[in-house]
């Protein structure tokens, strides 16, 4: 089985749905993974799976509100692989990102 760790840059709208389907009042400290990553910095995310990957998804503001505004209605118009078709919140979309670092 895959592991690939995603962070809100490379979220796509299957795995955001993955997302809300599990954590439909959304995700607290009980589900949340902490590990070291190569540059030694801890990295916390969340899981979700499908039948042959585990998606280790990393938390962050902007997550935790696009979770909490997700309308499936809002992704039709794209495949559900497509990185771009998720974005920051309206009032978020300015901000710099907290998960700037890539991770894949």
């Amino acid at each position: 089985m895959k592991r690939i760790i995603v962070d809100f840059k490379k979220l796509t709208p299957e795995i955001l749905k993955l997302l809300v389907e599990k954590y439909p009042d959304g995700y607290d400290d009980l589900n949340i993974i902490s590990f070291k990553n190569a540059s030694g910095e801890i990295v916390e995310c969340v899981e979700v799976r499908t039948d042959d990957t585990i998606y280790l998804v990393k938390v962050s503001t902007k997550l935790e509100r696009t979770m909490e505004n997700y309308d499936v209605d809002d992704y039709e118009d794209f495949a559900d692989d497509d990185p771009e078709a998720v974005q920051p919140p309206e009032d978020m979309a300015d901000d710099v990102d907290e998960d700037a670092e890539d991770v894949d």
